[in-house]
């Protein structure tokens, strides 16, 4: 009793504990054959099924889990923490007992009453006999299959027998289904939410005996099915009538060629027990197949879950191609994937046996397949699934080859291997023993052959290696390493390896000084998807030491005796090769010996050890030769690092620089920081433990400058109008410029500013100093002469002046002339190009060149009515003295540019419009004063002209002569073109360019100067030689008048030796002694060139008729003259005398004679060519007349062509 009082306090206490939350407190009372168990998963300090009795209900019982009897009453008190309808279940089971004809109860009630406020699940069991079916008729609301949660809160679950391999169906209210059929021990059961109210019959049961089920079939003979039961599902037969007797299995059934047979099956539910399989075969050739397409029955077994199969047989080098119709197909990963959709399985066996399987679900892109091999396809169909009747189509044609000339160099060796299993290929090659492999070929011969393969892309499927031994003597190896690119399987991924071997104990050296090679790790792929590796051959086995990019600090690799180097370029890329050389080297201890050259600046370089992420070969030494630039620190960091359990000896690191003794450290001890110098590392293993993790390192090599900045100041705070440009223009990434401290790609000091430049690392040629100048008038009228010199710059600037650029300012309404302060210029010309270190560039002010220029030429002057900039440049502005050019101002001009030439007769003058050969700028003008010297002409020759299509205004080219208003020339773009053009005198050659819509103005013209004739003085020269032969036919007449009364010798001579007299006849020698000798002249023989008269000499002496006289000789006989006395005559009128103003004495004084240009041959004075007799009209001064032809200077080729 006291047990008791103690329990019901409990009972009490833990009631007033959760009495707080959630409580319910009624009277349930079971109904016979039923049980009802009430059960919470909370924990008993949560949550509790009490049974309240005794007197005044002070006995309390709790549990978690409490079974009612039937037909007993009780009373229930529910307390939780938690609300009662999450927290408790409730669960009636009922037996429902059936004989084969009858079952009890007859209705099936639920008991509604019980505890509506929880959820409750009612369970009905069937007991049945064997071969009975209970069927349990639905009352009310029907039912509908579903596997999503039911709205009305009522969820049935159904399952036929405890055996059914399916498991339980779903069903919620609100159907067509209208009555259940179970078997034995199938269970009912219902699920009904909290509050819900439940009618007080669900079921109405009846029980009979297990009827089966028929089916009439129709199978061709092509066609065998084959039903097969789960053998987890019910007893089921299947019999067919063959004949009087019935043939019945438990299992399986194997149907083909039947008509209208009927299957009689043992159960209702034949489609939940059975499945069927429908085979069907398909043969193709080479080029077809029979039948084409694969049929389908779509209502055979329509309401069994069907599995349809097509067996399709190809002979070999056949692809067979499936063509899918409809929705079409998506691969899968495997069976099972396709919910809702029907799974296509595939089983091809390849030409080595293997067979190769994939799985699609309807409903993709893929609407055909290709084979290669005979083909299983499966297709599973779900219960009642609709089918087309064509599942697919299928056709058959010979598989695609390819064919692939190959010749393999000497002593290389082509090896073909397969990357992929699929698809079905082989390799053959074809050689007086054809040989094919699905796998693998190698080809050694070095004559022609071809590769065939037997599939039509054989390129994603096989990768090739073209290896090449190379075999060094004692000093040198023969061949290059790299060759040229190689024609071979181009589109193929290919390796290509060489390997290499001296003879021991030499070694051998890889030299990448041409482009140096990068270290990466072993997993990663160049940029340039060129990848190397250089592994080399121990004893122990092979050591990779390590994997290459092209462009790095690596330059070399030294290792002994034997090894291979590797180069892997993927399909399609183009073979590029570094260019590395192969020599002998001396002999190493070391494992490798790897030379690397760290770059200038600031950079990081990461360096692995052989074989990383795997060990060091045991006992092995490993070197690496460090070559630091001068001016820079480096700083060696381990980044990662494994230690091997050492079995002797033990892991070193040893720094040797040259000059000093080595350190020896260990992985963990500090590495070096900030050192300068050239250093070699080499890092020592021992002898490991080679169970264990073996000694691998990843080391960073950090390099930085040390060098000082050059600095200087620039002052410019005086120079207003001076302004200087710093830019590096090398290629070193590592020259570093400031200014005020703040670094920049270019320096720019503006005018009248100071700036603080500095250079770090900058060589003095990489880096381009340029200056610049404005040069401005306020005033045209007090403007001076301005010269254009460079000023000097400050000397602390490391660098020369590269150029310097006056940007002159033209004041509104005026001109700039730009002249050479001596000589004159030149225009940059095809065939007359200016050197371009020493020329001056002219620019507008929108930056458009107009043409470079040089000294020497015809240009006098160039006037620009515009702001204009004027460039020099120079090898060293340091050795040049004087201004480049003289800037004057002027008042303005109409055209763009004016310039003033003059051209010369020694060779012809070029002329361009500005820019030349580019274009004119829009709507500007250019003219060309051109001074021809007198007694020349200018031929103007246009020997390049370019015309636009102008799209407004138009060009023009005209020609002036100056002081004159007609045009000699006038062209625009649509005039048709000239060729020369003679202008007489000095002219205006003016162009002018439109705004172009297509093409661009520019032209070139070739001025020759060519002397005139003047035909004044031609007309002129005939009158006087007419007037002078009618002067000397009156001489003539004259003269032999006088004769007849006159016959006294006459000589004049004006020698420097003794003189005679006329009629002096005291001659050493007579004519007849010599007769070349002269012993007298007569008058008329002094003239006697002028006399045209052969009759003339018939008049003359007879003495003058003797030997000819071919010579005269001066006189030599007494030097005193005799008195002569002549008659005084009368002067006679009209008669020739020989000199306008003759002296008083016989003996005229002698002209002045020149002794300086007329000594010439081709000297005549003009005095003596006045009259046809050669004497003196004036003493007037000497007037030249230059006989010989001008001796012209070599004249400038320039062709045509050149413009």
């Amino acid at each position: 009793m006291r047990l008791c009082a103690t329990c019901a306090l409990l009972g009490l206490l833990f009631v007033t504990a959760i009495a707080a939350t959630g409580s319910l407190q009624t009277l349930v009372r079971p109904d016979k054959g039923s049980t009802v168990t009430v059960s919470t998963p909370l924990p008993p300090d949560q949550c509790a099924v009490c049974t309240v009795g005794g007197v005044n209900d002070t006995q309390v019982s709790c549990r978690s889990s409490l079974p009612l009897k039937p037909e007993e009453e009780v009373k229930l008190l529910f307390n939780c923490s938690q609300p009662l309808e999450k927290s408790y279940a409730v669960t009636i089971s009922r037996t429902i007992d059936c004989t084969k004809d009858l079952c009890s109860p007859t209705t099936i009630g639920t008991q509604p009453t019980i505890l509506p406020e929880l959820i409750r699940t009612l369970t009905w069991e069937v007991q049945a006999p064997p071969k009975t079916v209970v069927r349990l008729d639905v009352l009310g609301e029907g039912l509908v299959e579903a596997s999503q949660p039911c709205p009305t809160g009522f969820r049935y679950s159904v399952s036929i027998s405890k055996t059914n391999p399916k498991g339980p169906t779903r069903y919620c209210r609100g159907g067509s289904v209208t009555h259940l059929d179970l078997l034995n021990e199938g269970v009912v059961a219902l699920q009904v939410d909290p509050k819900a109210v439940v009618d007080q019959f669900l079921f109405k049961a009846s029980a009979g005996p297990l009827k089966g089920r028929t089916e009439v079939i129709t199978i061709d003979s092509s066609t065998t099915v084959v039903l097969s039961r789960d053998p987890a599902a019910p007893e089921c037969d299947v019999c067919s009538a063959e004949g009087s007797t019935s043939n019945c299995s438990p299992t399986t059934k194997t149907l083909t060629n039947v008509h209208n047979l009927s299957l009689d099956f043992s159960c209702q539910q034949p489609q939940d027990v059975y499945t069927a399989t429908v085979q069907r075969k398909i043969g193709c050739t080479t080029t077809s197949c029979s039948p084409a397409v694969a049929q389908v029955d779509p209502n055979l077994f329509k309401a069994f879950q069907r599995t349809l199969k097509w067996d399709i047989s190809v002979p070999e080098r056949t692809v067979l191609t499936l063509d899918f119709a409809g929705d079409g197909l998506k691969e899968v990963s495997g069976a099972g994937d396709c919910p809702g959709r029907y799974q296509y399985s595939l089983s091809t066996t390849k030409s080595d046996g293997s067979i190769k399987s994939s799985s699609y679900c309807t409903g993709g892109t893929v609407s055909q397949l290709d084979l290669q091999g005979a083909t299983t396809v499966t297709v599973d169909v779900p219960k009642d699934g609709d089918l087309a009747q064509t599942a697919f189509s299928v056709r058959a044609a010979p598989r695609g080859s390819r064919t692939i000339p190959v010749t393999p160099e000497p002593k290389t060796t082509i090896f073909i291997s397969r990357a992929v299993s699929e698809p079905d290929c082989s390799v053959c090659v074809r050689t007086a023993k054809p040989t094919c492999d699905p796998r693998r070929a190698k080809i050694t011969d070095p004559g022609n052959i071809s590769v065939e393969f037997t599939c039509p892309q054989p390129q994603h499927i096989y990768t090739v290696e073209i290896n090449r031994a190379i075999t060094c003597k004692s000093f040198s190896c023969s061949g290059d390493i790299v060759q040229a690119e190689s024609p071979l399987f181009q589109d193929f991924n290919r390796t290509f390896t060489w390997d290499l071997k001296v003879v021991s104990p030499q070694s051998f050296q890889l030299d990448f000084s041409g482009t140096g090679m990068r270290q990466i790790p072993r997993e990663e792929t160049c940029p340039d998807e060129h990848t190397y590796s250089v592994v080399i051959y121990l004893h122990t086995g092979p050591a990779d030491i390590g994997t290459f990019c092209k462009g790095g600090p690596v330059t070399t690799v030294l290792a002994p005796y034997k090894g291979r180097v590797t180069l892997q370029v993927p399909a399609n890329r183009k073979v590029d090769p570094v260019d590395f050389k192969l020599n002998v080297g001396p002999e190493t201890s070391m494992l490798a010996i790897v030379t690397v050259n760290l770059p200038r600046g600031v950079s990081d370089t990461d360096i692995l050890t052989p074989n990383y992420p795997g060990g060091l070969p045991d006992a092995q030494q490993m070197q690496w030769n460090f070559t630091v630039p001068g001016m820079h620190n480096y700083t060696v960091q381990f980044l990662q690092s494994t230690a091997p359990e050492c079995v002797a000896g033990d892991v070193e690191v040893e720094y040797q620089r040259d000059g000093r003794r080595p350190s020896k450290l260990t992985l963990t001890d500090p590495q070096p920081k900030h050192q300068q110098d050239n250093f070699n590392m080499v890092l020592r293993n021992c002898q490991t433990n080679t169970t264990l993790q073996g000694l691998s390192l990843r080391y960073r090599v950090s390099v930085m400058r040390s060098g000082h900045p050059v600095l200087c100041t620039v002052d410019l705070s005086k120079r207003a109008a001076l302004s200087l440009r710093i830019e590096n223009t090398g290629s070193d990434p590592y020259c570093e410029m400031r200014i005020n401290s703040t670094v920049a790609e270019r320096l720019i000091v503006a005018a009248g500013t100071t700036a603080s430049l500095s250079f770090l690392d900058c060589p003095k040629e990489d880096v381009r100093l340029t200056a610049s100048d404005v040069t401005e008038c306020p005033n045209v009228s007090t403007c001076p002469t301005i010269p254009l010199s460079v000023p000097t710059l400050d000397s602390c600037l490391p660098m020369r002046l590269h150029s310097f650029t006056w940007n002159i300012r033209v004041p509104v309404d005026s001109t700039a002339e730009l002249a050479a302060p001596t000589g004159s210029l030149r225009q940059a010309l095809p065939g007359q190009e200016c050197n371009p270190a020493d020329s001056l560039n002219l620019a507008d002010e929108d930056g458009i060149s107009v043409g470079d220029y040089c000294y020497g030429g015809v240009i006098q002057k160039v006037q620009v009515h515009t702001n204009i900039s004027v460039t020099a440049r120079s090898r060293d502005f340091s050795k040049t003295s004087g201004p480049f050019l003289n800037v004057s101002f002027s008042q303005e001009i109409s055209e763009t540019i004016i310039y003033r030439v003059s051209p010369t007769a020694s060779s012809p003058t070029l002329l361009a419009t500005p820019n030349w050969p580019e274009a004119m700028v829009s709507f500007s003008s250019v003219s060309w004063i051109v001074d021809v010297p007198s007694r020349y002409q200018a031929n103007v020759q246009f020997v390049n002209v370019s015309q636009p299509k102008c799209q407004d205004g138009h060009t023009s080219i005209t020609v002036k002569q100056l002081g004159s208003e007609k045009e000699l020339l006038a062209l625009r773009e649509d005039s048709p073109p000239v060729g020369n053009l003679s202008v007489p005198g000095s002219f205006y050659l003016t162009m002018s360019n439109c705004m172009s819509e297509e093409g661009h103005f520019g032209a070139a013209a070739r001025i020759v100067l060519q002397e005139t004739s003047n035909l004044l003085a031609i007309i002129l020269g005939v009158v006087g030689a007419l007037l002078l032969l009618l002067i000397v036919l009156v001489v003539i007449c004259v003269i032999k008048k006088k004769k007849k009364g006159l016959n006294r010798d006459s000589s004049i001579f004006m020698g420097k030796g003794n003189v005679f007299r006329p009629s002096d006849n005291h001659f050493p020698k007579t004519r007849s002694e010599d007769p070349h000798i002269y012993t007298s002249i007569d008058d008329t023989m002094v003239y006697s060139h002028a006399l045209g008269d052969a009759g003339y000499a018939d008049g003359m002496p007879d003495h003058f008729k003797g030997a000819p006289v071919d010579s005269y000789r001066t006189f030599t006989g007494p030097t005193a003259l005799p008195e002569i006395k002549e008659p005084d005559l009368e002067p006679e009128m009209d008669l020739y005398k020989p000199f306008l103003e003759p002296p008083q004495t016989f003996i005229p004084s002698r002209p002045r004679t020149p002794i300086d240009r007329q000594d010439s041959l081709g000297f005549q004075d003009r005095r003596m060519m006045d009259n046809g007799l050669f004497t003196f009209k004036s003493t007037g001064e000497i007037n030249t007349i230059q006989l010989t032809d001008f001796e012209s200077e070599p004249r400038l080729q320039t062709s045509e062509e050149s413009f």
